[in-house]
């Protein structure tokens, strides 16, 4: 059975590159730049992945050395085991998914004001002194929708 350290190295690379990848998100996101964020999703949603699945092994070969499969058992083995490359690469794993998480956190941040911003500019094309209570500029189709021919049914 593999040790729980195994894995870390590959963590750490991958934990990079999704950080170098959540700051060109940021940087996208601030140039308002829909096609590197288009590019960059993928790729990113490649790596959450791939750490999932080495956090997966880390979590099954802890499982093997009677430990239990979490994140927190790393300090145990650490404890009962004392490796300090392998100590050190956890603890800058740790510190990188910190930097990453508030990195995911202010790019949602300013994803959720680009979106504020994008409603604000709708809501200012919309009429306002219109008979129709919500018209819409566009249909999917790119029609323009509620201005069209009506049906009258006559009931009698």
């Amino acid at each position: 059975m593999p040790s729980p350290t195994t894995t870390l190295s590959e963590e750490l690379t991958s934990m990079h590159t999704l950080l170098d990848l959540l700051k060109q998100e940021q940087q996208c996101l601030i140039h308002a730049d829909a096609d590197g964020l288009e590019a960059i999703t993928p790729q990113k949603t490649q790596y959450v992945l791939q750490m999932s699945d080495l956090a997966k092994q880390r979590h099954r070969a802890l499982a093997g050395a009677g430990l239990p499969a979490s994140d927190a058992a790393m300090a145990t083995l650490f404890s009962q085991t004392p490796d300090p490359d392998a100590e050190a690469q956890w603890a800058a794993l740790l510190a990188l998914t910190r930097e990453a998480k508030e990195l995911n956190r202010v790019n949602g941040m300013l994803i959720g004001k680009q979106l504020s911003q994008t409603q604000q500019i709708l809501a200012a094309m919309r009429p306002t002194n219109s008979p129709v209570p919500d018209p819409g500029l566009y249909g999917p189709g790119g029609q323009s929708s509620g201005f069209g021919a009506s049906r009258r049914f006559v009931v009698g």
